[in-house]
């Protein structure tokens, strides 16, 4: 059943107001960003042929990269209008609706799972629930690639959207410690294998930016 939380209907609410903008201002920032590429062709390495889920997947523009690189992924995506977008712009990829606790997937069915930015809308005391699912839906063996925002201190922050891509919108975002995820991957039965925390860059960016990659 899929969960209708307040915060759930805010983040919904926000991503299909800015589907569109949010698309076209991103599509081409892994042209700029090798670090993020090389993490991202490593985790397609060591998934080999999938199948992967880009869980919070947006528009798609991880999940084509990925299938670029050979890996059978599919994206999931909180946003109907993401998933709209993501289905317009790369038709030959399978785009559905979905929530990150509640994934319409048998157990074990995945080699893979992308969570690429797509955590930081959840309150911090949800995520084990996640992570869980997560844990349920990876065979053992298959890993877990995350991207979220970092504090430049302590456990997480809060931070109130009031304006996105051109929008007005209404939503929480938390900037979580690596240390607190790596903590609650573990507890959900996921180990750490490796871990980046970078300054922030550009415009877009003003806290650190953390990637950590994992087995289950």
């Amino acid at each position: 059943m899929t969960e209708t939380l307040p915060y759930l209907e805010e983040t919904r609410t926000a991503y299909d107001t800015v589907a569109a903008d949010y698309a076209e201002t991103l599509k081409d920032h892994l042209a700029g960003a090798p670090l993020e590429r090389a993490l991202l062709g490593a985790f397609a390495e060591l998934v080999e042929a999938g199948p992967v889920a880009d869980v919070g997947c947006g528009p798609g523009r991880i999940t084509t990269y990925l299938d670029k690189l050979g890996v059978d992924v599919r994206g999931v995506d909180l946003s109907p209008e993401m998933v709209a977008v993501a289905r317009r712009l790369y038709p030959g990829i399978s785009f559905v609706v979905g929530t990150m606790t509640d994934l319409d997937l048998p157990d074990g069915a995945l080699a893979g799972l992308v969570a690429w930015y797509s955590i930081i809308h959840t309150p911090p005391e949800r995520l084990p629930l996640v992570f869980a699912e997560f844990a349920r839906v990876v065979r053992p063996g298959g890993h877990l690639m995350t991207a979220f925002q970092a504090p430049w201190e302590g456990d997480f922050e809060k931070r109130r959207i009031e304006q996105a891509y051109g929008h007005a919108v209404a939503a929480d975002a938390y900037r979580l410690s690596p240390d607190r995820i790596t903590d609650l991957l573990a507890a959900a039965g996921f180990e750490v294998t490796t871990r980046v925390v970078r300054r922030p860059e550009g415009p877009l960016e003003s806290t650190p930016q953390a990637y950590l990659l994992a087995r289950r």
